[in-house]
């Protein structure tokens, strides 16, 4: 009972500690290696993610030199210049460290957001690739390279990303974790990126849920149940299932709006999507089909 009671108490100081332990944060402390101080010294240093630095400096001709480290052990570690904060349609310099104690860095073309979509040696980067430079040290990995633009950066929408696995003939396993940030090269200051349309896909759901979801079961209680209040019944039930047929095709064009900015991989949820709409369209059809039927009834009449 003793040996229990030791043992239980060891365990408690063990989890206290490790409760207590400062979690492992990004610092500018460390100096650059040796190997890469002649092409990347004088530059400006900021912690920018978990255990990410980011260190960089622009100079002349456009031409921005950057040296980007963060703890490592094995996989590839990755950051990405985008146009709105997105992966899909960015251009990304990738690093790690092969099997066999190779180092490779390449760019990426972020086409999709499967592995078969992330395509090497493609992207919007101008650079010189013997200017890039991977290193492996005290459990830290560093990624040099410099890039041109056709002028100096400043506000840019910079994607962060790591894998745990190494990749095989430059195929990238997908990310273990990742980040968006906008992070400013001329004050060294950065902030999160609002890169996902929330405001749309609320829009998508809210206008899809209200049209199919309660007028259009409305139009129908209409027509199953109000027969006796004829012809009422009949213009109540065109005129809500009109305007939910409206509400759905908008909510839908709001989701075709939302699918190109994200290119999410929802096949199920775009096939019942159409599926519906073929289905309103087809209802909506009928509808005036009977309207016009009615009318050519009263001429005739």
């Amino acid at each position: 009972m003793v040996g229990i009671g030791r043992c239980a108490s060891v365990g408690a100081l063990l989890v206290a500690l490790a409760v207590l332990a400062p979690a492992v944060t990004a610092t500018c402390d460390d100096e650059l290696p040796t190997q890469l101080v002649g092409n990347y010294s004088g530059l400006a240093c900021t912690p920018v993610w978990n255990t990410f630095v980011l260190r960089y400096a622009q100079g002349k001709d456009n031409v921005l030199r950057v040296v980007l480290s963060t703890m490592y052990s094995t996989g590839w570690v990755g950051m990405g210049f985008s146009k709105n904060g997105l992966m899909v349609g960015s251009s990304a310099m990738v690093g790690w460290m092969g099997k066999t104690g190779v180092a490779h860095i390449k760019q990426f073309q972020l086409q999709g957001k499967t592995p078969s979509q992330v395509v090497v040696d493609k992207g919007s980067l101008v650079s010189n690739d013997h200017d890039h430079t991977v290193l492996v040290q005290q459990a830290k990995i560093y990624l040099a390279f410099q890039l041109r633009f056709t002028q100096p950066l400043k506000s840019q929408s910079v994607l962060l990303a790591f894998g745990s696995a190494i990749p095989v003939n430059d195929r990238l396993s997908e990310h273990q974790d990742k980040t968006a940030i906008v992070f400013d090269f001329t004050t060294g200051s950065s902030s999160s990126a609002s890169s996902f349309p929330e405001g749309l896909k609320r829009t998508h759901g809210a206008l899809n849920l209200f049209a199919w979801g309660v007028l259009l079961p409305i139009g129908a209680i209409v027509a199953r149940y109000c027969r006796r209040w004829d012809p009422l019944w009949f213009y109540l039930h065109t005129g809500i299932q009109f305007v939910g047929f409206i509400l759905g095709l908008a909510g839908i064009v709001a989701g075709v709006s939302l699918y190109n900015k994200i290119q999410a991989n929802v096949p199920a949820h775009r096939g019942l999507g159409i599926f519906v709409l073929v289905l309103g369209i087809l209802q909506i059809l009928a509808i005036f089909l009977r309207l016009f039927a009615l009318v050519v009834l009263n001429s005739i009449l």
